[in-house]
């Protein structure tokens, strides 16, 4: 009667009274491969289909390697030289600074933001000596502190570098918009107390400023790419502010970051030999 078993509808009986080979289903998911297992996925390959983007920090960090390349000094200084060259002698590459305050005039105009206007003026009053110069020296007490903290030498180090470039940004901007004594875009003459817009001020400063506090609070910490994410941000945008509120040409602020892209990269190098926070305290 009901002892003997039945078989399964569509799949043909066998003689040993065996379950089938491959069980029927009515599902037609669980016959799919299982899914892969986590140890043989490649989902931070970059190169293969399905990839997951890479991090933030990774991607710093491989923009980092490229920037402390030798040859980017090199192309800064041939670009400072060139543009200060051509603003020396009325080049026709003035003309670019004409083009961007027109565009930029025009793109004011038709937007009629305050929004935008009062963040320009915010970013450009970044690169200040207030607030710039103590946020830098800021930076080089709390570094100080973080090495007395984990027991690593050369504590002494970071208010030095940051007292040192407080003193470096007069020294590399005066002279040379002394020299240039270059009208800013309104093209009113020279007071006697003024030196002239060429290279700006203001960008330099806040570049050198906001850079050396992200190179001596990254190598306090495991992970730097915060500090110099801000600082790039804060670099571009100090720029922008200045050429959209109308307070520097174009070539001023190039000038700018390219000066302090060469102290930076300079002092970057230096700093590579003072062990960072994981090497220093093993906790890496």
């Amino acid at each position: 009667m009901d002892s003997e078993p039945h078989p399964t509808v569509g799949v043909p009986a066998r003689d040993d009274n065996q379950a089938p080979a491959t069980a029927p289903t009515q599902d037609r998911s669980t016959a799919r491969p299982a899914q892969t297992p986590r140890g043989a996925r490649n989902g931070d390959h970059p190169s293969r289909p399905g990839a997951l983007p890479p991090a933030p920090g990774r991607l710093l960090a491989v923009s980092a390697r490229l920037l402390a390349a030798p040859a980017v000094p090199l192309l800064l200084g041939l670009l400072l030289a060139a543009v200060s060259w051509l603003v020396a002698v009325n080049g026709p590459l003035l003309g670019l600074d004409r083009a961007v305050r027109h565009g930029t005039a025009q793109l004011r105009g038709s937007l009629h933001s305050g929004v935008l206007d009062g963040l320009a003026h915010l970013l450009s009053d970044l690169g200040s000596t207030v607030p710039a110069i103590p946020v830098l020296l800021g930076a080089g007490v709390i570094a100080a502190w973080r090495l007395w903290r984990t027991g690593r030498p050369h504590r002494w180090l970071p208010p030095a570098v940051a007292a040192g470039a407080a003193v470096l940004i007069p020294l590399l901007v005066v002279p040379a918009k002394a020299w240039f004594a270059r009208p800013g875009p309104l093209g009113e003459p020279l007071q006697p107390h003024e030196w002239g817009w060429y290279p700006s001020g203001h960008t330099t400063t806040a570049a050198i400023s906001f850079g050396v506090t992200a190179l001596l609070l990254g190598r306090t910490v495991r992970r730097s790419w915060p500090f110099t994410a801000v600082a790039a941000l804060l670099w571009a945008g100090v720029g922008a502010g200045l050429i959209w509120c109308d307070y520097h040409w174009f070539l001023d602020v190039l000038a700018g970051w390219c000066l302090s892209g060469l102290v930076l990269w300079c002092l970057a190098r230096w700093l590579r030999w003072l062990p960072r926070h994981e090497r220093a305290d093993g906790s890496g």
